[in-house]
């Protein structure tokens, strides 16, 4: 895999988490540090209009009978174009990219949570999909699902991964905390903290990154 000379921060877990809440804060302290920061999201992108159109079909609720073989593929596709346009062309001017979401999603939710393949095939097409681009840190938010999903009530009934029944979100956490242990460069932080304490925990591993 190519070096990059700018750095990678994926933030990673289930609904309810406070990902958005996070990478705000963690931005503005980048910022503040005189770095040059270029956020994302997954499904989609900040300006990737093709991954965008893929993100709409994948949370529409329209799609319940979407087959998890067909959510995977769409999944990758939306993640191809993404980190073809967008995350390495900003790594390469040596920004730090901070995305929401990237690998560590495809392995919770498809592997995980829908059973599909062994981790090795979805880590091969994934591969494929994004060129072997590692993050250089994941943080893995961790919360308990029903206090997640509790947090996000008002907007479950408007996204289909959302509303997946409890077994199905419980199936991703342990998927998440699995992968902590066997991925490279992943931190967990309980997210059941107050919002201070978790931007404080956060800001540690990114400072070790970033050799602060």
């Amino acid at each position: 895999m190519q070096n990059y000379h700018g750095k990678f921060i994926v933030f990673e877990g289930g609904e309810g988490t406070g990902k958005s809440t996070q990478i705000e804060l963690l931005e503005k302290k980048l910022l503040e540090n005189g770095f040059n920061v270029f956020k994302t999201r997954e499904p989609g992108g900040t300006n990737c209009p093709i991954s965008e159109q893929i993100r709409k079909v994948l949370k529409d609720p329209a799609n319940r009978d979407m087959c998890p073989e067909t959510e995977l593929f769409l999944f990758l596709a939306s993640r191809a174009q993404h980190v073809k346009r967008e995350i390495v062309p900003h790594l390469e001017r040596g920004d730090v990219v901070i995305s929401d979401r990237f690998f560590g999603s495809t392995l919770a939710y498809q592997h995980f949570g829908r059973g599909l393949f062994n981790l090795d095939e979805v880590k091969k097409i994934n591969d494929f999909a994004t060129g072997g681009l590692e993050p250089d840190l994941t943080v893995l938010l961790d919360i308990a699902p029903e206090q997640g999903l509790a947090r996000i009530k008002d907007k479950i009934k408007n996204d289909r991964l959302d509303s997946e029944a409890l077994e199905f979100h419980t199936k991703v956490r342990t998927g998440y905390l699995t992968l902590a242990k066997i991925r490279p460069n992943w931190a967990i932080v309980p997210a059941d903290n107050s919002i201070e304490l978790v931007a404080q925990n956060i800001w540690q591993k990114v400072s070790e990154v970033l050799d602060l």
